[in-house]
C-alpha cells in the first residue's frame, strides 16, 4: 500500500515541474560573477528567481531579496546582522516564546555578547501577548523577531498590530516565514515588515536554498564574509540549481495558492472533527487562525515518538510529533510548553502537515490510523 506523507512541515518533495525547470542549470559550470557567456546565464537565471520571489512576497523591488543557504542562515543573517550592524541605537532584542530554533539560538547568541533578551508570552492557543510585546520593548530595541505562523501548532500570528507595535517603540521587525509561505498571502510592505526569511524546501523547492527579504534602508552587516556576492551581505557562489528551483517554486506557489488553500483548509477541517472524537485528545493552536495545512492534537497518557514510529511502521502514514529540529533532544517542545501544557501533555503530541501529494479519499485511512494507534498506545501505557 501506498505510503501517505503528512510531514510537509519538516520537509516538501521537490514539485516535478521545479525539477524539470531546476534541471537545466545543472550541467551549467559558469560562475554567476564571471563575465562570459556562461556566467552570464546563471547571473539571468538568479536575477529571474529574485523577481519571482519579490512577487511572491510583494517586495518593493527585486534587490530587496538575499538569497542564503536556507532559512536557519536567513534568520542567522536578519537577527545577527541586524542587531551588530545597529548596536549603537541600543543592544535589546525581543523575541516570542515559540520561535524556531533557529531565531532562540542566534538571540541567546546575542545575550552571550552583551544584548539584553526578552522573551514574550504567547496564549493557551500561540497567540503572541500584543500588550507584553508593548512593555518589552525600548528606544534600545534594535531587532524583534516574531514568526509569521508557527510550524509545530499552526497558529497565525497578527504580525500588522505587531508591526505597528514595533515600530512605535524599537527599530526592526523580522518575520520567520517559512511555515507560512505558499500556503498564505504575505506581503511585506502592508504588514510592515522589515526583514523576512524565506526557504526554498518549505515551498516544494530543492533544499540548499533560502532568501531573506530586506526592506530598503534597513541597515545591517554580513555574517558571512568573503568574495562580496548578494550586495556583499552573503558571500559564496550561489547554489544556481537549487536558487533556480526556489523562484520557479515561488512561482508556482503564488499562482496556485488560492485554489490549493481551499483544497487544504477542507482536508484539515475533516481531519480535525475525526480525531478530536478520540477520547481525550485535544487541538494545539488556534481553532481557526490556522494554517490551512495544519493540524496538530495532543493525547492524554501516550508518547508522541511512539505514535510516530507506529503509524508509519503499521499505517505507512509518516507524521511528526513537535518540530523536526528540536527532536534531538527528549525534552518535550518548547512550543506546547509556552502554550501552557504539562510535560507529559506535550510529551504526547503530533503534527500532521498536508501538502500537495494529499488528498480527501486519504482522510479516512488516516483518522483509522490514529485511532487505532492510540488505541493500541494507551492499551501499553502504564499511565
Amino acid at each position: 500500500m501506498k505510503g501517505i506523507y503528512l510531514d510537509h512541515a519538516s520537509a516538501m518533495p521537490v514539485d516535478p515541474r521545479v525539477l524539470a525547470f531546476a534541471s537545466k542549470h545543472l550541467n551549467n559550470p559558469g560562475n554567476p560573477s564571471s563575465l562570459y557567456s556562461e556566467g552570464l546565464e546563471a547571473k539571468r537565471a538568479i536575477e529571474d528567481a529574485r523577481g519571482k520571489i519579490a512577487e511572491l512576497v510583494n517586495a518593493e523591488r527585486e534587490h530587496c531579496i538575499i538569497f542564503t543557504g536556507g532559512a536557519t542562515e536567513s534568520n542567522n543573517l536578519a537577527i545577527k546582522g541586524t542587531a551588530l550592524r545597529n548596536m549603537g541605537k541600543g543592544k535589546e532584542v525581543v523575541t516570542s516564546a515559540i520561535e524556531h530554533m533557529s531565531v532562540l539560538n542566534p538571540m541567546k547568541d546575542l545575550q552571550k555578547s552583551g544584548f539584553k533578551l526578552t522573551v514574550v508570552p504567547v496564549d493557551s492557543t500561540g497567540m503572541l501577548d500584543l500588550e507584553k510585546l508593548d512593555d518589552s520593548l525600548t528606544k534600545n530595541t534594535t531587532v524583534t523577531s516574531i514568526m509569521y505562523a508557527n510550524n509545530e501548532i499552526g497558529t497565525i500570528e497578527p504580525i500588522r498590530e505587531m508591526s505597528e507595535i514595533v515600530h512605535e517603540k524599537g527599530l526592526y521587525l523580522h518575520v520567520d516565514a517559512t511555515a507560512a509561505e505558499g500556503r498564505i498571502p504575505i506581503d511585506v510592505q502592508n504588514g510592515g515588515i522589515d526583514l523576512l526569511t524565506l526557504s526554498s524546501n518549505d515551498l516544494y523547492g530543492p533544499q540548499g536554498a533560502g532568501a531573506i527579504y530586506i526592506k530598503p534602508g534597513v541597515k545591517i552587516q554580513p555574517i558571512l564574509p568573503g568574495g562580496g556576492q548578494e550586495r556583499g551581505l552573503r558571500s559564496g557562489t550561489e547554489n544556481l540549481f537549487a536558487i533556480a528551483g526556489m523562484g520557479e517554486a515561488a512561482r508556482i506557489a503564488k499562482d496556485e495558492m488560492g485554489e490549493e488553500s481551499v483544497r487544504l483548509v477542507r482536508m484539515r477541517d475533516e481531519l480535525i472533527k475525526d480525531i478530536l472524537e478520540i477520547e481525550e485528545s485535544y487541538l494545539t493552536g488556534h481553532p481557526t487562525k490556522r494554517l490551512p495545512h495544519h493540524a496538530s492534537f495532543h493525547f492524554d497518557r501516550i508518547e508522541g515518538e511512539s505514535i510516530l514510529l507506529n503509524m508509519d511502521s503499521m499505517y505507512g502514514i509518516q507524521v511528526a510529533t513537535g518540530s523536526a529540529c528540536s527532536s534531538k533532544t527528549l525534552e518535550p517542545s518548547h512550543v506546547l510548553l509556552a502554550v501552557g501544557l504539562k510535560h507529559e501533555e506535550a510529551h504526547g503530541s503530533m503534527v500532521i502537515t498536508l501538502g500537495r501529494s494529499n488528498n480527501l479519499e486519504q482522510v479516512p485511512r488516516i483518522v483509522k490510523g490514529v485511532k487505532e494507534t492510540v488505541e493500541r498506545l494507551r492499551k501499553l501505557s502504564p499511565l
